[in-house]
């Protein structure tokens, strides 16, 4: 392994679908390798969201854009509830991460770290096309110097929300923003945690993939949060990441690809 290749931080998305019930053992795992590599977390809060309010286990929370990817309807109350339950997941984070002997600290993307552009002003609802403000945008921003000395031993976690040039605190897809994130901090990897051992095609599960040949699955055949993650290792390794890597196992059997689903360019 190149001198430049070692130094290089790695990106980890803890999915909210499966944050909650990683086993100590996963965490013992994640701070281990962390102690030699520069860490950059991003979270989700998908379940815990649900927790919060029966809202949001509601399917009309969900909306579609015309490239049928799904989004949350989000309102300046949502906003507001992604940021009571990220700050709670955030102190989770960090204490398993501290009681191991790593440091970690917290990143709002809000705070300057992402920006996103404008966002889609028509969206289906159900079957109804409709006109309606929706605080989400896509990132075209990651100011990774805010991230700061990226070094061993030291883990930065990132809540994935985004200002828009209005001034505006708006959702990202999480996903997408650690894509974004691991291009413009330089990644050599980004692991993709999920509450699924791998990228299933025919039934079948699939260990390696070309993004080619990821990209032409997710248009065909993929469908919510497997299409999202697809969309995003196409662009993480787009922005120069060398390997994507989607499964639920701990983080250094998923790089020594002993199991879960690796993508990479070729």
């Amino acid at each position: 392994m190149s001198a430049a290749r070692s130094a290089a931080p790695t990106v980890v998305k803890l999915g909210g679908s499966c944050l909650d019930s990683l086993a100590e053992a996963w965490w013992d795992d994640l701070a281990d390798y962390g102690r030699a590599r520069p860490l950059v977390l991003v979270h989700g809060w998908s379940k815990p969201l649900k927790r919060l309010s029966p809202r949001y286990s509601d399917p009309s929370a969900i909306l579609r854009d015309r490239y049928g990817n799904q989004s949350r309807w989000t309102t300046p109350e949502v906003i507001e509830d992604i940021k009571t339950v990220s700050a709670g997941l955030g102190e989770e984070v960090v204490a398993r991460l501290e009681s191991r002997g790593r440091t970690a600290e917290r990143v709002l993307g809000s705070d300057g770290l992402v920006g996103a552009g404008e966002g889609e002003r028509w969206w289906w609802r159900g079957k109804e096309l409709v006109e309606l403000e929706n605080l989400v945008g896509p990132i075209n921003r990651v100011e990774a110097g805010l991230l700061g000395d990226l070094r061993p031993g030291h883990c930065r976690l990132v809540t994935p929300l985004a200002r828009n040039s209005a001034g505006q605190e708006v959702n990202t897809d999480a996903d997408r923003a650690a894509a974004a994130v691991a291009a413009a901090a330089g990644a050599s990897d980004l692991v993709l945690v999920t509450d699924v051992t791998h990228l299933l095609i025919d039934g079948e599960p699939v260990s390696s993939i070309s993004a080619a040949a990821a990209a032409e699955f997710r248009d065909r055949g993929a469908t919510g949060g497997m299409r999202k993650k697809l969309r995003a290792a196409g662009e993480a390794l787009d922005g120069g990441v060398e390997r994507v890597v989607i499964g639920s196992a701990p983080v250094t059997d998923l790089l020594a690809g002993r199991t879960g689903t690796v993508i990479t360019r070729a």
